[in-house]
């Protein structure tokens, strides 16, 4: 399997975890291998003299003149660096590929892959499916947007085993050939258009998982929104579709309080909804789509419905936190846009102290009206975002104020929360304005709330 890469001069753009994981892997296949990035080489950290024992050449502090150049036979970018990057341009005029490391990787792994991508869910369905397929004795190793990058697991993971991959439009946009057995869109919601600059690109993005797809594939789809059921118009794979909303005539749905499927023409009954342990209709929505992964990788349905009713969620995504004083605390970091927000926000049936702000990308928030009008008692905004967020909590009729500090929010939402009510971090917005990433924003959350 795979591109012959002996002797192939490689340039691999950025110096995260899955650059570095492409360099040693292409390095291993043969290739001549320098990686480049911004950064300079002392903040690389110990990965620098085990990569140049390999042989890798390294190059910080920026882009030099030549860094790309006619000699080169492949880029191989980080997913975050955007096409109009000057060393991407500079690639693309001479007709020199551009990918990213998930079309390397995908290329060498012998097990049948599943493609998991959309703007919200990702990663608790991709968790999800890894821990039913797991309980199956399915054997997955769960890689990609999630944990390991593909190039880390690409010659580890063997035939018999199931190779569960999250995936970002970042990532597809770099991919020509990747081909997964089983193919997953859960939705698509105006997101990261700070780098694909339009909704059609962003969405043509995400469509990219299913352009290679054939007739013994699955495109596993989202039957209750328009954007993704217009995939079924463009690929040769089977429609295996999930809903919350419909009665399918095959697919997984809800049905008088219960999650049927039906497939090759067997209905089954797979558990109450009541049953289901993860929170809100989005959660739903993910046990809906993992289930018809899951089902259609060979999964039995009782194993399915085992792992739906004790599976509690991935940290970072409406994470239980602390009860303090009857208020219960809520880490929502990882809603990066509002309907994230939206949808963690609308999963309590009480009132809701919200923790909201970062990032400024442009929006104005407006479909966060009527979701602050029925469930948030009190916005406490912080980034770059917070006065925006503050004039949606004035048009919702909702108390605010502003901090300097996720310390101080939390403090400041602790005082206007009582027993029975919700304090839930969940931004809306991207962490980039004051923390290296989500994650170390949740952390930071979680460590506040257990300082009170």
């Amino acid at each position: 399997m795979g591109v012959d890469y002996t002797g192939k001069k490689v340039l691999v753009l950025g110096a995260a975890r899955s650059g570095f994981a492409a360099a040693r892997l292409l390095r291993r296949l043969g290739a001549e291998v320098t990686v480049n990035d911004k950064k300079p080489l002392a903040e690389f950290g110990g990965d620098v003299e085990a990569l140049q024992t390999l042989g890798i050449e390294l190059i910080g502090g920026g882009h030099p003149e030549g860094i790309v150049h006619p000699g080169l036979d492949l880029v191989v970018k980080n997913p975050g660096i955007p096409y109009s990057a000057p060393p991407i341009s500079a690639a693309l005029a001479l007709e020199i590929p551009v990918v990213t490391e998930v079309e390397i990787a995908s290329a060498l792994i012998s097990a049948p892959i599943i493609g998991i991508t959309g703007s919200n869910g990702k990663t608790t369905t991709t968790t999800l499916v890894g821990k039913m397929l797991e309980a199956a004795d399915l054997h997955p190793v769960v890689a990609g947007n999630i944990g390991r990058a593909l190039s880390e697991v690409a010659t580890d993971v063997t035939a018999d085993q199931w190779l569960v991959a999250e995936l970002s439009s970042f990532q597809l946009m770099g991919t020509r050939e990747f081909r997964p057995k089983i193919a997953a869109l859960l939705n698509i919601y105006a997101a990261h258009l700070d780098y694909h600059g339009t909704l059609d690109e962003y969405r043509d993005a995400k469509y990219r998982l299913f352009a290679n797809l054939q007739g013994d594939d699955v495109a596993v789809l989202n039957w209750d929104q328009e954007i993704v059921r217009d995939v079924a118009g463009i690929t040769a794979a089977r429609i295996f579709p999930f809903s919350a909303k419909q009665v399918l005539e095959e697919g997984v749905f809800v049905k008088d309080g219960h999650i049927h499927a039906i497939r090759n023409g067997q209905s089954l009954s797979l558990l109450p909804v009541a049953d289901v342990a993860l929170r809100g209709e989005h959660n739903l929505e993910n046990v809906l789509a993992a289930a018809a992964i899951a089902l259609s990788a060979g999964a039995a349905p009782e194993k399915i419905a085992e792992v739906a009713c004790t599976f509690r969620g991935v940290e970072h995504r409406t994470e239980y936190v602390r009860t303090v004083d009857g208020v219960e605390y809520f880490n929502d970091s990882k809603a990066t846009n509002a309907e994230a927000a939206m949808r963690a926000i609308s999963s309590f049936t009480g009132s809701v102290v919200l923790i909201a702000g970062g990032l400024d990308r442009g929006t104005t928030f407006p479909e966060l009206v009527p979701v602050f009008r029925q469930h948030v008692k009190h916005l406490v905004a912080l980034g770059e975002a917070a006065d925006k967020l503050r004039h949606v909590a004035d048009l919702a009729g909702v108390s605010s104020e502003k901090v300097d500090s996720l310390d101080q929010a939390v403090r400041q939402a602790a005082q206007a929360a009582r027993s029975g009510d919700v304090v839930l971090l969940s931004p809306a917005c991207a962490s980039w304005d004051m923390f290296a990433s989500f994650e170390e924003r949740g952390s930071m959350f979680k460590k506040a709330v257990h300082t009170l």
